[in-house]
């Protein structure tokens, strides 16, 4: 599996910093990934959906870390290229770790 494409849609807000398309193998796009300013850094979120008890539940996610990082590193490489782009710099911006929701399988 290689992710052929991925676009980047910067936002001015908060802690959201951008939202993120991929596109895998050429062949099947995942919308709606983000990149978020958490406490310690930047970690890219997974589409997600809020369930009817108020919780967000991830409606797509890797399986393994692996593909995790996989992912991580091509959305954090176009982010960082599309700053730069824009003129921004990135020395305030550091990347970090998603809590990872393996074993969660409460559907």
């Amino acid at each position: 599996m290689k992710i052929t494409e991925v676009k980047i849609f910067p936002v001015n807000e908060d802690r959201l910093k951008a939202y993120v398309s991929i596109t895998i193998d050429d062949a099947f796009v995942v919308r709606d990934l983000k990149v978020i300013q958490g406490n310690t850094g930047l970690f890219v979120a997974m589409p997600s959906k809020k369930r009817k008890d108020g919780q967000f539940r991830d409606i797509a996610h890797p399986l393994n870390q692996e593909t995790r990082d996989m992912i991580e590193n091509a959305v954090f490489d176009a982010f960082e290229k599309e700053l730069k782009s824009m003129g921004d710099s990135l020395t305030s911006l550091k990347r970090q770790k998603a809590p990872s929701s393996f074993g969660e399988d409460d559907y």
